[in-house]
């Protein structure tokens, strides 16, 4: 008997657990790495992938203050645990048992997602912070998080028929309001990129009119807003499951709340810790939008760990408030 076949299979629940920590972990590394910027610390570790020429740790010298160093070295540790995280996820779905295709391919995208953002973020160092960096990075966290969300998801499901739950016009809504969404975050960026935070007083900013583009991202909220009112209608008129709607009204509250983070980050002229909020509340926002969109469809629920020398055991239909 092959060795692997020996190892025990990983239970969904353990699966689940594995998925959750790694959704924490990369919604935790957006916000740390704002906390970078918000500080002036983007530049407290001059090189990389080693901090210092010739040192994986900060080195005091007169240039950066010690304080910023070690922000930005312990954003990167905190890259650590999304790597371990990220990790732990693949193991566990390469560990489950009978071999399940989409959550082996969602946890595989995860450690690959990590290491394309540890090149993105070895580039901004290199570029000086250069604001269309930082802006690839924070975009690539926001795809991170979107597919973590349906890794939990796939973690309690099989690779069974899917069952849409709603019609394909609410389908193709929903992909619509993806891509409004997609625009708003880039908006967002755009506004941080002429903003004051750009990790390092030096780093030169976006040279466009921070008005303009806070125009641009408030008439892309709206717009957002505009496809989930169409989107609620359409909920209530197909007799929606309630699952689908509880899971519609978690984002429409979510996103009302960071509209409103927004204005006020903008009429008390950007502070920092309302910017860190913000990030977080971004990441929550694309949370929300997965976890919706995962409920458009169910599939078998996840068959029980096969008991040794036993068949797995089949369990009944997954509702769409287990993804």
């Amino acid at each position: 008997m092959p060795i692997l076949a020996r190892v025990p299979s990983t239970p969904p629940a353990l699966m689940r657990g594995l998925a959750i920590a790694n959704l924490v972990a990369q919604i935790g590394i957006g916000v740390t790495g704002s906390v970078v910027r918000v500080t002036g610390s983007g530049l407290g570790c001059s090189t990389w992938p080693q901090c210092e020429p010739g040192s994986m740790v900060p080195v005091t010298h007169a240039e950066i203050a010690p304080l910023h160093m070690w922000i930005e070295f312990g954003n990167r540790l905190l890259g650590v645990l999304v790597v371990l995280t990220a990790g732990a996820a693949l193991l566990g779905a390469l560990f489950t048992r009978p071999y399940r295709r989409r959550l082996t391919a969602l946890a595989v995208a995860m450690p690959l997602g990590v290491v394309a953002q540890a090149v993105i973020g070895g580039i901004t160092v290199l570029a000086g912070l250069a604001w269309w960096t930082v802006m690839l990075h924070f975009l690539a966290s926001m795809v991170l998080v979107w597919f973590a969300v349906l890794l939990v998801g796939a973690a309690t499901e099989d690779d069974g028929p899917r069952t849409r739950t709603i019609p394909a016009p609410g389908r193709g809504l929903m992909v619509l309001s993806t891509a409004v969404l997609a625009v708003l975050l880039v908006a967002g960026t755009l506004v941080t990129g002429a903003g004051p935070h750009g990790g390092d007083p030096e780093t030169p900013r976006l040279d466009v009119d921070i008005p303009l583009l806070v125009q641009v991202h408030a008439d892309a909220l709206f717009a957002y807003l505009g496809t989930l009112a169409g989107i609620g209608f359409l909920l209530h008129a197909v007799a929606a499951p309630p699952a689908l709607l509880r899971r519609f009204r978690v984002l429409v509250v979510v996103v009302l709340a960071q509209g409103a983070l927004g204005g006020a980050q903008y009429a008390l002229g950007v502070p920092e810790l309302l910017v860190s909020l913000h990030v977080l509340g971004a990441g929550l926002v694309v949370a929300a939008a997965s976890w919706m969109w995962a409920a458009t469809a169910t599939r078998p629920a996840a068959p029980e760990p096969a008991p040794a020398g036993g068949p797995a055991t089949e369990r009944p239909l997954a509702g769409a408030d287990r993804a």
